[in-house]
């Protein structure tokens, strides 16, 4: 057991997050890790982020907003566009020359890869406090893996073990949902894990006061998110090309990824070129307004531990249509904010689409107000207290419910 950070209710504590995706990534884990920096900087406490390299050569250090920033030497991945991975023997070094530089009162890991690994093992032989959060499930590795079914589920059973293994090591570990937390209770035998939301600012996607939106000219259904093979995309743009041609409904892919350019080819093959919208990488207004203009916010990603983004559809006051598989139900009120589909099943999407898409504008805007007031208990002031007392010195025990 690791030492407790000083005693002092309001001292400011040094940070260390160890993050194996991190901004310029786009992902959810990515998104959590820079607004956990933000709001401990925020606080007072002198934050410090490790994470790769976006681009080749050495470690360095930079100075953001959110926290100092160090970027260890990383090697590009042949089946990702951005992902870049650590070599344990080239990080190794600058991880322990770091920690005689940082001097952390607590580290937070925010995975067992790589990294996480290797800050975990130098946290643990200095007698410094680990947090751990897991944001992954080794099933998400899969599309990366040019293997057979059965040597990926060789590799998932590995990853577990590790998992287990590494953050069993931890103080306290976390995860975004109960249903992850006893994924990793079963197939990492962790015992103690504890659900705590990634959290998220829900005044980010509200209308301000005064504040006036004209629609689209059209009903809209939006989707943002890295365009991947778990997210299941091709699916909903199925699903699009099966609702009644007379509600005319036109879709918006906010986000980029591998499989893009696949995704435009089946739009244009099911000709729904001038009703699917492809944005690439948008500002955060830009993606404020997405979610303020959309009729209905659709998620049909099957490996989905939390969805920051179906969140900030639903604080913006949207309907939305999730997929029957991990985390999602927990954000789902069936029939009051929305509606729950069967994974991969275009038919049922697209009747699911059509139901809510054909209500009165009214009607939409019940089921919106809905998903709003679910958004309060994923409240970011909350997480972040919670992870502020962990880090103190806070147990699983005085948390769990």
């Amino acid at each position: 057991m690791t030492s407790t950070p000083g005693t002092g209710e309001h001292k400011p504590l040094t940070i260390l997050i160890a993050a194996d995706t991190y901004p310029p990534h786009i992902n959810g884990a990515a998104q959590f890790c820079y607004r956990l920096a933000t709001g401990m900087s925020a606080r007072g406490h002198n934050v410090h982020v490790m994470a790769a390299r976006p681009d080749g050569g050495p470690m360095y250090t930079e100075k953001r907003d959110e926290a100092t920033v160090h970027r260890l030497r990383s090697r590009p991945v042949p089946t990702h566009e951005y992902i870049r991975i650590c070599l344990p023997w080239e990080i190794k070094k600058d991880i322990a020359a770091l920690f005689d530089v940082i001097k952390p009162d607590v580290v937070h890991v925010q995975s067992h890869y790589m990294i996480g690994e290797y800050v975990v093992y130098e946290a643990q032989r200095r007698g410094i406090r680990i947090v751990a959060t897991n944001h992954f499930m080794p099933e998400n590795l899969n599309p990366f893996l040019p293997f057979p079914k059965w040597v990926k589920n060789i590799i998932a059973r590995v990853s577990w073990r590790d998992m287990g293994k590494i953050m069993s090591r931890a103080d306290v570990v976390t995860t975004p949902t109960p249903l992850a937390a006893q994924a990793m209770h079963e197939h990492a035998f962790l015992r103690k894990v504890l659900p705590l939301s990634n959290g998220i600012e829900a005044g980010n996607y509200e209308l301000a006061e005064g504040e006036t939106l004209e629609r689209n000219p059209y009903l809209t259904v939006a989707f943002v998110g890295r365009l991947a093979e778990e997210k299941h995309i091709d699916v909903l743009i199925d699903a699009i090309a099966k609702t009644p041609a007379e509600l005319d409904l036109h879709l918006v892919i906010v986000g980029g990824g591998e499989v893009k350019n696949a995704l435009k080819a089946q739009a244009e093959k099911m000709g729904l070129a001038s009703r699917v919208r492809f944005t690439g990488l948008i500002s955060d207004a830009e993606l404020r307004d997405v979610y303020l203009k959309a009729d209905l916010f659709v998620m049909p990603g099957t490996a989905e531990l939390q969805s920051l983004v179906t969140l900030e559809a639903m604080s913006a006051s949207t309907p939305v249509i999730l997929a029957n598989a991990m985390a999602l139900p927990h954000l789902m009120d069936d029939g009051v904010n929305g509606y729950l589909f069967k994974p991969n099943d275009s038919d049922d999407l697209a009747q699911k689409i059509t139901t809510v898409m054909s209500l009165s504008q009214e009607d939409r805007e019940a089921m919106g107000a809905a998903s709003h007031s679910m958004v309060a208990r994923h409240g970011l002031t909350k997480t972040l207290d919670t992870f502020e007392d962990i880090y103190r010195g806070g147990s699983y025990e005085d948390h769990a419910v």
